[in-house]
């Protein structure tokens, strides 16, 4: 399979192949900024904070009024789920879901209520649903490029990467959309082409409309993650306050001008500005990195009630399996329960963050054969993520005996 898209003089291929995937599983933004992000497209007239506030009351009382109403269901679930991503709130996906299960029950060929419900199971991380979903709108529209990005973004996050990929391949041959852009920078990313995933972002950001403040600022965020990774500290420093003057005090914004304090040794700096954070949008990752910072500094007991929350997120109000399993084994909390986490989580999910997962637990349980081939599989992109990349030179150094 081969296609290539040009635009503004750049060339963006996404090729699937058998041995050697390029690959991207949903940004691991979650690691540091909790829930997984996505733009959503939307017609609204401004996303602003106020704006997605507004829009959200006024289809709040249009379905009280009229609970069918599949364009103000629509336009409900859209802001939910953008609420959602710069509050920390999760419960407002229920409510998306809610809303537009009321208008298929009644109309269940309604189109746009659909396709949007394969968005709502992405944001609850119900991702074989969402893929099913995502089917049905396409079965009903083959050429709404919409549906082939909800089903590559279900397919990777369970690690069925050439399923993802012919997806978006599709997506982007259809109409090569901000969304389409975006998930090719994804791609190049986990191959750890990095320098061709930030313009692949920055022609996503071209695309995205002046008007949507929330998704100019998600990407401007992810245009400083990037640049980060790169050590571009000026630039990286640049996209991530650009990104907060968008949208004041949008949280990957915010966790992006905190890494960089991080990242030059400002620990008392990073840890206000965590603090203010999980203030307005609190999460388990939040709460990790603000223990993990109160360890740094000799502060014992807040470190230990942070990572008290971080555990409690992860088990109770937003359930991620490997994600806990790895938070243990990097602490060396239940490593045997780590394990069996990992494990589980394994059963059903072949990504790459998975598999690093597992291959975490089982180093820090002393099974380094089994974590050199758990370590293996998660390298298997060509992935720079840092927290892989760490592992593996552990894993690698224990399995030569050193």
């Amino acid at each position: 399979m081969r296609s290539g898209f040009r635009s503004y003089g750049i060339a963006i291929v996404i090729v699937g192949v058998v041995a050697g995937f390029i690959v991207r599983a949903n940004r691991q933004e979650r690691r540091f900024a909790g829930e997984t992000s996505r733009p959503v497209e939307s017609s609204a007239p401004t996303l602003s904070r106020e704006g997605l506030q507004r829009t959200i009351e006024r289809q709040r009382a249009e379905l009280d009024r009229n609970p069918t109403n599949a364009r103000a269901a629509v336009s409900l679930a859209d802001a939910l789920l953008r609420q959602a991503r710069v509050s920390g709130n999760a419960g407002l996906a229920l409510e998306a879901e809610r809303a537009l299960k009321r208008v298929l029950h009644d109309e269940p060929l309604e189109y746009e209520a659909r396709r949007m419900l394969g968005a709502v199971y992405l944001s609850q991380h119900r991702f074989r649903e969402a893929i099913l979903e995502a089917e049905r709108a396409r079965n009903q529209r083959p050429t709404d490029d919409w549906n082939y990005g909800v089903m590559g973004d279900g397919h990777l996050e369970i690690g069925e990467y050439d399923e993802a990929f012919k997806a978006f391949q599709r997506m982007m041959d259809l109409r090569p959309t901000a969304g389409a852009y975006a998930r090719a920078a994804y791609a190049l990313e986990l191959q750890g082409k990095l320098e061709a995933a930030l313009r692949a972002m920055q022609l996503s950001t071209d695309a995205t409309p002046p008007n949507d403040l929330e998704s100019l600022a998600w990407h401007h965020a992810q245009l400083g993650d990037l640049h980060r990774q790169l050590g571009h500290k000026d630039e990286a420093a640049f996209e991530f306050a650009w990104a907060d003057h968008t949208f004041p005090g949008h949280p990957f914004a915010a966790i992006g001008m905190a890494r960089m304090k991080e990242a030059t040794g400002d620990r008392l700096g990073a840890l206000r500005a965590y603090e203010a954070i999980m203030s307005r949008a609190p999460s388990p990752d939040v709460a990790e990195r603000l223990g993990d910072l109160h360890r740094m500094l000799g502060q014992t007991d807040a470190a230990a009630r942070e990572y008290a929350l971080a555990e409690a997120g992860w088990r109770v109000d937003a359930p991620q399996p490997a994600v806990l399993a790895r938070f243990l084994a990097e602490h060396d909390r239940s490593l045997e329960e780590a394990v069996r986490l990992a494990e589980s989580a394994a059963v059903d999910r072949h990504d790459i963050f998975t598999d690093d997962a597992l291959a975490w637990a089982y180093y820090k349980a002393g099974r380094v054969q089994d974590a050199g081939a758990a370590i293996r599989r998660a390298l298997r992109t060509g992935s720079k993520d840092q927290t892989i990349r760490r592992h593996a030179a552990v894993i690698e150094s224990a399995q030569r005996g050193e």
